[in-house]
């Protein structure tokens, strides 16, 4: 079988019945921001909240019925894993999942609810795929290759059928790799639709693989990354060459520009995106005179993110803004100085978060006090605003190194 769009076309008749057609929407708000018009499909809106339901399921749909009854196995950093286990569940077929050690808790947990026997073994991807693969051989079961597969890979690439279907007049699509399954199907499918239309395709700093086996480097990635479904160490053996026949460039996006990116997510459209989910807009948002005025298509290709990470990264996100920050002054030692203090500050507009003074740890008199507040401000520019009243009742604020950010210009959700 020598994919084409043909077999995308059939790929797309064969799950139609058990797949979301996602919507694919133009973001007014997060155009303007970026400078291109962008048009978001919602992978995230899927039952498992990720893209891997597609290829997963054309894949299990192919199988014959003594395959059925083997059962089938999976590695996976935990989409593909959910999406297995969930349709095998469906279709009556057992199935076993090894996932990484470290893999985030709701994709362990999502995957032990939909009755598959779940495994942890290995720092990553490659470790728990030789697992897997012993596993198989042991027990005879049909192993289901999360990206090196080709109708896995056709699966995938039915979202840009949907995509162009849509908006056919999209001048570049921008979609996160790690095996490369995703943007291998769409590749295909694409430029069978529109061959001159751009496919950027999104790698973490961390893990460049495929950028780095393009150029024919050895593959070094660094340590764990937020995006830890595109955390892949190894390029498929099937992605790799469509990937270099047909995509235009391969981008490289870092930590702190990935969690912008799931906050405007979640801030501006309302939607929650893990961190691979967010790695298009990333790459738009790092480079935006690359895309400026074009029309761009973005994959958030999934939501599967803790609550923890997710809260780490709203409050990281907020301090970046310039929407909390943190405060220290001196006040004199004496009662009602705090007072004076805290009405200045909701004179101003400012909401204490946090608030604390000490007198031990400090060079100041040993008339006067510490105050530190956690503020929760407007933006940059009210920030600034606080400031400059606290400075001109005497006060001397210091804001701690690191934490005083540009001005950034919160825009109105669309």
């Amino acid at each position: 079988m020598s994919l084409s769009v043909d077999n995308i076309r059939d790929a797309a008749a064969h799950i139609a019945a058990s797949i979301v057609h996602t919507p694919c929407e133009h973001s007014r708000t997060l155009s303007q921001i970026a400078g291109c018009e962008l048009y978001v499909k919602f992978e995230n809106h899927q039952f498992t909240a990720a893209f891997k339901e597609r290829g997963a399921l054309n894949r299990l749909l192919a199988l014959t019925p003594e395959e059925r009854r083997r059962g089938v196995i999976a590695m996976s950093a935990g989409n593909h894993a959910q999406a297995v286990a969930y349709h095998a569940q469906r279709l009556g077929i057992h199935a076993t999942i090894v996932m990484p050690r470290h893999t985030p808790n709701v994709k362990v947990r999502n995957t032990r609810a939909f009755d598959a026997e779940v495994h942890l073994e290995g720092e990553g991807v490659a470790e728990a795929g030789e697992y897997a693969g012993r596993l198989a051989k042991e027990h005879g079961y049909v192993f289901i290759h999360p990206y090196d597969d080709e109708r896995v890979i056709a699966g995938q690439g039915t979202i840009a059928l949907e995509m162009l279907e849509a908006h056919p007049t999209l001048d570049t699509l921008v979609i996160p790799i790690g095996g490369g399954g995703l943007i291998a199907g769409n590749a295909i499918a694409a430029r069978a639709l529109n061959p001159d239309i751009r496919i950027i395709g999104v790698q973490t700093t961390r893990f460049p693989a495929v950028r780095q086996a393009l150029a024919g480097k050895p593959v070094q990635c660094g340590p764990a990354t937020i995006a830890e479904g595109i955390a892949v160490k190894e390029p498929g053996r099937l992605t790799l060459p469509i990937i270099r026949e047909l995509v235009d460039d391969v981008v490289l996006v870092d930590e702190p520009v990935i969690e912008r990116a799931v906050l405007l997510f979640l801030d501006i459209e309302k939607t929650v995106a893990e961190g691979a989910g967010a790695a298009g807009l990333a790459a738009v948002l790092a480079d935006p005179e690359r895309f400026r005025g074009q029309r761009v298509g973005l994959i958030l290709c999934g939501g599967n993110i803790d609550l923890l990470p997710l809260s780490s990264v709203i409050q990281r996100g907020l301090v970046r803004s310039g929407r909390i920050v943190r405060v220290r002054v001196g006040i004199p030692d004496v009662p009602g100085a705090l007072a004076d203090l805290t009405r200045l500050l909701a004179d101003r507009g400012a909401n204490v978060i946090q608030i604390a003074h000490q007198r031990t740890f400090t060079d100041l008199s040993l008339r006067a006090t510490e105050v530190e507040a956690t503020l929760e401000t407007l933006g940059g520019e009210h920030t600034a605003e606080i400031l400059g009243a606290l400075r001109e009742e005497g006060y001397d604020p210091v804001v701690p190194v690191g934490e005083a950010h540009p001005h950034e210009r919160r825009a109105v959700p669309r």
